[in-house]
């Protein structure tokens, strides 16, 4: 999909890739509002997504996630980071698809297990050997993460450089 000045941006990928910090400092330099999907399902349940898995389950989760994205995506010109697992539904795949240009962003496993350290903050890695998890979890992810328009490995680049690259691959201006 060829990039248009209006065009949404949607970043995905794994928890600790650097979606949200990735999108802020893009949505900086391009003059764009930053939403964070994690955080618009925190607002409208009045509770962190750690308590939402908890409370009511990671369906219930996704439910919430699905409906917030369609609201989202009713905008233009902004720069989005979805929760880790938003593409794995078919329909939200679609919609970013369609709707924005797609951007996966990916880390090495070691590099991911670092990022994330010992919290509880991450409900899937909670009780899990974390290592072996993720790597599960990227395994069952690697086909839809796939289908993003543009995919950076974040493994070894700086917040920033990301950002730059994902100017350039879409010849942005910024």
């Amino acid at each position: 999909m060829p990039p248009n000045s209006a065009q949404t941006i949607a970043i995905t990928g794994f928890m600790a890739v650097g979606k949200s910090a990735v999108g802020r400092t893009l949505a900086r330099r391009l003059k764009r509002q930053f939403v964070d999907l994690d955080k618009v399902i925190e607002k409208t349940e009045g509770m962190k997504v750690k308590d939402i898995f908890a409370q009511k389950g990671e369906s219930y989760f996704r439910e919430r996630e699905k409906q917030a994205l369609a609201e989202v995506l009713k905008h233009e010109n902004q720069v989005i980071a979805t929760g880790g697992g938003a593409i794995i539904d078919e329909e939200n795949l679609g919609l970013l698809r369609e709707k924005t240009l797609l951007v996966c962003l990916t880390a090495s496993p070691d590099a991911l297990l670092k990022r994330i350290g010992a919290g509880s903050k991450r409900p899937l890695l909670k009780d899990a050997d974390r290592k072996n998890r993720i790597e599960e979890l990227l395994q069952l992810r690697e086909e839809k993460y796939a289908q993003a328009h543009l995919s950076i490995d974040t493994t070894d680049l700086t917040i920033n450089q990301v950002a730059e690259r994902i100017i350039e691959m879409a010849k942005l201006e910024g």
